[in-house]
């Protein structure tokens, strides 16, 4: 299993409807490939910003390019997107998961 991981930040005004956002549109779009195992949304409050972490576990890599492009490495982004993220990372983070309970 691997899980792919992405952070996002957006204003605290504007988090609660960015978070309606990803349930309403990213989420079904994750589970909507085949491969996709779960999807969790991470939310933390700091500063001057809201943060969100998208955690999303799939069976193999080839799933994830199924989703993302051939470059997995490459962050997706929603037209919706534009606003409310205060900056777009160009990348996400993968990581192979060595154990569980």
């Amino acid at each position: 299993m691997i899980i792919r991981m992405w952070h996002g930040r957006v204003r605290h005004d504007a988090a609660a409807a960015y978070r309606e956002f990803l349930k309403d549109r990213a989420i079904p779009d994750y589970q909507s490939v085949e491969g996709n195992i779960n999807v969790k949304i991470l939310e933390r409050r700091e500063g001057d910003a809201t943060h969100f972490i998208t955690m999303t576990m799939w069976e193999k890599l080839e799933d994830i390019k199924a989703f993302a492009g051939e470059d997995v490495e490459i962050a997706k982004y929603y037209p919706e997107d534009k606003d409310y993220l205060l900056e777009f990372e160009p990348t996400v983070v993968h990581y192979e998961v060595v154990g569980s309970s």
